[in-house]
């Protein structure tokens, strides 16, 4: 809900699709209608569509627990490397890098990498597993 759009605009929206779906059952349960009326106003409505899908799948498939291993969530619809990484760390403390925008910038001048480099991400992904400490990995993050 937060991308591209405010906290204080996603703090509504946040609580009443909360109330409508209070768990992964209830929203994997829910008609898509239902789910796309709960998010109409924030855009993005593929997100919502991903984000139903994906508790369909945590319901069906994983008898509504979430997955903790990063390779097992980047097989959820919509869920990339830095969603995957991001639900590892804070949700289950696991050791992983996260990439974004602002990190990778970071990192980048740190080590000298041109933004122009075709590797550049790939690059960016290898030294942030590299730097990430063993210990503290979500306060890193």
């Amino acid at each position: 809900m937060l991308q591209q759009t405010t906290v204080t605009t996603v703090l509504g929206y946040y609580e009443r699709f909360l109330n409508q779906f209070p768990d992964i059952h209830s929203l994997a349960n829910a008609l898509e209608v239902d789910v796309l009326r709960c998010w109409a106003g924030l855009g993005y409505y593929r997100r919502a569509r991903l984000l139903h899908k994906t508790a369909q799948i945590i319901s069906q498939e994983y008898g509504g627990d979430f997955p903790s291993d990063p390779q097992v969530l980047r097989t959820l619809p919509g869920v990339g490397r830095y969603t995957a990484n991001a639900v590892a760390c804070f949700a289950f403390g696991k050791t992983v890098p996260i990439v974004e925008t602002n990190t990778g910038r970071v990192l980048a001048r740190l080590f000298g990498l041109r933004s122009d480099e075709p590797s550049l991400e790939k690059q960016l992904w290898d030294i942030a597993n590299q730097v990430i400490p063993k210990h503290s990995c979500a306060e890193f993050n």
